[in-house]
């Protein structure tokens, strides 16, 4: 995204502040991009485009303050986004779950020097649960397919009175892993069309349940 500061303002919908830190967290990236790998290096060129746009829909999407999962956070997409979008707020809260170490520390760099709202915990995802036992809202990109993301889901969406939702970012092949998940789990699901990617979307699962047999 070739654009002025003005104009990535205007594309992104959100404040000043909000751009700044943005900014900031973008040249953080990129300085840590050079000795780890944290996207695939082809995409880092349009950065804003394909990582901070794409991940800044997913609060758009919910906006109000909220205690948030980001699990398997990598390069900090959606995550540190959302953290960022959340420093505007008093309230609401991101757990950014990453196993792999060096990323972990890239993380607490990012969300230290942006004052964003958000942890770091450097765990599986398997533990997570046990770490952090209740959330709103749960985000994941470029993790898993979608089977798989409901069982990571499941201790929080299953909880008795649980109202969490998840938001998963979601290739044009979404279809199959939709069809696919439905022999396992119910759910309430809303196709988000991507504002990024031609036919991507962004998957919103909400009142998750196991099928019995």
């Amino acid at each position: 995204m070739n654009a002025s500061p003005a104009e990535r303002m205007k594309a992104l919908r959100v404040s000043r502040e909000t751009l700044e830190k943005l900014e900031h967290f973008a040249g953080l990236f990129k300085k840590w991009a050079k000795s780890i790998n944290l996207v695939a290096p082809s995409t880092i060129e349009d950065l804003w485009q394909r990582h901070v746009l794409d991940s800044l829909q997913v609060f758009q999407l919910s906006p109000s303050p909220k205690t948030w999962v980001d699990l398997g956070s990598g390069g900090g997409f959606p995550g540190v986004i959302t953290a960022i979008c959340l420093s505007e707020f008093s309230e609401g809260w991101v757990h950014l779950v990453e196993s792999n170490n060096k990323k972990a520390a890239f993380l607490r760099v990012a969300l230290n020097e942006t004052g964003a709202r958000g942890s770091v915990h450097p765990i599986r995802i398997e533990q997570s649960p046990s770490v952090i036992p209740r959330c709103d809202a749960i985000s994941a990109r470029a993790l898993a397919d979608l089977t798989q993301l409901l069982d990571y889901c499941a201790p929080w969406m299953l909880q008795e009175d649980a109202k969490a939702v998840a938001f998963f970012h979601k290739g044009r092949d979404y279809q199959t892993e939709v069809d696919k998940a439905i022999s396992r789990f119910q759910f309430d699901l809303v196709k988000h069309a991507s504002v990024v990617e031609p036919d991507s979307v962004v998957l919103e699962v909400a009142n998750l349940s196991r099928r019995t047999k």
